[in-house]
């Protein structure tokens, strides 16, 4: 009794810790851009800059417009860029519908009006993004002037019975990864990881197992790659439970989007797959079948990049935009 005592206000200190620390975010980490209806759902859009063709860019499964913070920036001086958060992830708010491909890509085409004013758009997509965007350029290739394809994840075009049980394993994390962040769990492991205490968050892995304290750890390690003023953003985005059953919800959208990815043709149009330096022969070979669905398409490697390269490598990405712009078919 005083064990269950002890753990039910424990959890109950936990719920208002949350509550206090959600409620300061939301007043000092408002929405850059604006807040736009499309398809049922409330999502965020941020634009900048001036010229044409429009940029937009798709985010990564768990990611959001933060994500292309450097790369956004830099394009903004020589074209308009724009970024959307899907639904319930970084300011969207949480999804009404399920995410299916369907759904997802009927957003994104209320989206692209909203940021493009109807003129064809230059798409960048970011692993699950590059799959979503190169399903949208086949099925509206009218909206598409380009495409550029940040490591899209082709391993996962054709699910092996290993990778469906990772891919298991990832939504039941990512929705106790929601129970924790409910409870306060998410925002004080992030707190002592970035201040400078690792052990604390370790010593959850006694609880919660040691790849609860892993991804923590992970999460971190990829936000301090953006520029310094996103990190405390991000992190109170990640704090949000929405946004780990968001990132549940998508993981189990990522069959059907890999299946619709591989069975996707684009018109003549520039295509630039960029590729992580990091990744065996095969899977180089995957990425230049990808490029070659387009005569305009070409394949780049980034040999100093993990998996993030806008994050690792943001120069070269924004040069694979820029040269794609450039290009007149995209003008055309």
């Amino acid at each position: 009794m005083i064990a269950t005592g002890i753990v039910g206000i424990a959890l109950a200190a936990g719920a208002i810790y949350q509550l206090v620390g959600a409620r300061r975010s939301r007043r000092l980490y408002v929405p850059p851009g604006r807040m736009i209806d499309v398809a049922g759902e409330r999502l965020h859009l941020v634009c900048a800059g001036h010229g044409g063709p429009p940029v937009l860019f798709e985010a990564g499964i768990g990611a959001s417009s933060l994500s292309w913070t450097a790369v956004m920036r830099d394009t903004a001086g020589f074209t308009r860029a724009c970024a959307y958060d899907r639904a319930g992830l970084g300011w969207s708010e949480p999804a009404r519908s399920p995410r299916t491909v369907e759904h997802m890509l009927c957003e994104l085409r209320g989206v692209l009006a909203a940021a493009t004013e109807g003129k064809p758009a230059v798409l960048v997509g970011h692993s699950f993004g590059a799959f979503l965007s190169l399903v949208y350029a086949s099925r509206y290739p009218g909206d598409v002037a380009a495409l550029v394809l940040v490591d899209p994840p082709s391993e996962w075009r054709t699910m092996t019975p290993r990778q469906s049980r990772m891919l298991w394993g990832a939504i039941q994390l990512s929705r106790f990864g929601a129970v924790l962040a409910r409870v306060g769990v998410v925002r004080a492991s992030l707190a002592l990881l970035t201040g400078g205490a690792p052990g604390v968050p370790r010593r959850f892995a006694r609880v919660f197992g040691p790849t609860t304290a892993r991804t923590l750890e992970h999460l971190v390690g990829e936000v301090r790659k953006l520029p310094a003023d996103v990190h405390p953003i991000v992190q109170a985005q990640w704090c949000q439970p929405k946004c780990f059953r968001s990132m549940a919800a998508h993981l189990g959208a990522l069959r059907e989007t890999a299946a619709a990815a591989a069975e996707s043709k684009v018109r003549d149009i520039p295509l630039v797959v960029v590729s992580a330096g990091h990744h065996p022969a095969d899977v180089l070979a995957e990425h230049r079948d990808i490029a070659r669905l387009s005569p305009l398409g070409r394949h780049i490697v980034a040999a100093n990049s993990g998996h993030w390269v806008q994050l690792d490598q943001p120069d070269l990405v924004v040069s694979a935009i820029r040269d794609v712009i450039n290009m007149p078919a995209a003008r055309a």
